[in-house]
């Protein structure tokens, strides 16, 4: 155990974090140094990229997702077939950054998840929650060398908890002000957001799914138009909103749930978009990304007034920042800076926390908060019963 023994005295670490999310498109791959733990934490980003996927994965990956389509066998062939990828991911962002792999000291991976079914389900005489990520941790920590952490959801959930989002407990790290009242958006496949009052404690986080973040979006798009997403949500731009089809999504069962609560392609998926289709028969494709794009601005909002404005006691709402690839959507954005106004919309860039690396930061700081024996869920947030140390910790 002196491997991490060692990197618990470093006083600086070199930490590789991994973030394969829901749209599955590629992984995320930052290096960064990491300073200290726990609220001492202090980060230098050096390099950042992005590991596409080849060809054909992404299909072949959504395909075994889906309940009754995949079988055993191409699950555990993907589940290291992912860490390949991921350990190349590492190769690409330590080349980029020309930075040796025997200099860099640790690393936290997400993996890809494949299924996640939060809700307590009976199964021969036993309560679980359950949730799977691939792209196995200790594969990733042979092929590169290095020590891995991931797994880092099932901890929080054999304690009672959803096992997500885990972000808030980053933005506590990184965000919390002794002024400001903020509110931390995320807006990747799926959207969360995150509540930090004013000189916070941990205690005081609020935070959980919304809903969707870009996935409704990219897939109407890859069905209708053969492109992975709306680049400069153009094709939402020349299309109209169609009132009744909004309405008619905003009924849906997730958004009634009160939290902690977390959702995935579980909720918003396939059977979301087929039955989407059947209530806008005969509408124009623009108008159904144009719709789809104004849903996801409107369920953010709605989430937050309904469960999450009353946090904030009255006081108003100072800085929403966001991140994830929704950043890059400015028709989403307007939407957004249109429900949370006259509180001005900002990116996490704008506070020194690149908008597409934030993800994949968060669990290199995870990995080094595992690393120091420090919890990083926060049950308030995810409805676990206490604080644990996350993860599954990986040796080279």
């Amino acid at each position: 155990m002196n491997i991490l023994q060692n990197l618990q005295r470093k006083k600086k670490k070199l930490v590789v974090g991994l973030m394969s999310g829901t749209s599955a498109d590629s992984i995320d791959a930052v290096l960064v140094e990491i300073q200290g733990f726990g609220t001492s934490t202090r980060l230098r980003q050096i390099a950042f990229t992005f590991f596409p996927y080849p060809k054909g994965y992404k299909e072949y990956l959504l395909k075994n997702s889906l309940p009754g389509n995949g079988s055993v066998d191409a699950i555990s062939q993907l589940n290291i077939l992912v860490a390949h990828f991921f350990a190349d991911a590492v190769n690409m962002v330590a080349e980029k950054a020309r930075v040796p792999l025997s200099k860099i000291d640790l690393i936290g991976s997400h993996g890809q998840t494949i299924h996640h079914l939060p809700s307590p389900q009976k199964l021969f005489g036993k309560s679980i929650r359950s949730t799977l990520q691939i792209g196995d941790p200790s594969t990733i920590a042979k092929l590169t060398g290095i020590v891995t952490v991931g797994d880092f959801r099932t901890g929080d959930m054999a304690l009672g908890g959803q096992g997500a989002p885990l972000v808030p407990y980053f933005d506590y790290l990184i965000f919390r002000s002794p002024a400001k009242n903020r509110a931390l958006l995320n807006i990747g496949g799926i959207a969360n957001i995150t509540v930090l009052p004013k000189n916070c404690s941990v205690d005081d986080v609020a935070a959980f799914d919304t809903g969707p973040g870009n996935m409704i979006i990219d897939a109407l798009m890859k069905r209708f138009f053969k492109k992975n997403f709306d680049n400069g949500g153009a094709t939402a731009r020349r299309g109209n909103i169609l009132p009744l089809l909004l309405r008619a999504m905003m009924h849906h069962r997730y958004f009634a749930v009160k939290p902690p609560k977390s959702t995935g392609r579980e909720m918003f998926g396939a059977m979301f978009i087929e039955k989407m289709m059947k209530q806008a028969r005969g509408a124009q494709k623009k108008d159904l990304v144009a719709t789809a794009t104004e849903f996801t601005a409107l369920t953010v909002y709605e989430q937050y007034a309904r469960y999450l404005k009353k946090k904030l006691r009255g006081k108003p709402l100072d800085e929403p920042i966001v991140s994830g690839g929704g950043t890059h959507n400015p028709v989403l954005m307007e939407s957004l800076r249109r429900y949370f106004s006259p509180a001005a919309i900002m990116t996490s860039g704008d506070l020194g926390v690149s908008s597409d690396a934030k993800e994949a930061l968060c669990f290199a700081v995870l990995a080094n908060e595992t690393i120091h024996e420090q919890p990083a869920n926060i049950p308030s947030v995810t409805g676990a019963h206490h604080q644990t140390i996350l993860g599954t910790i990986c040796l080279p």
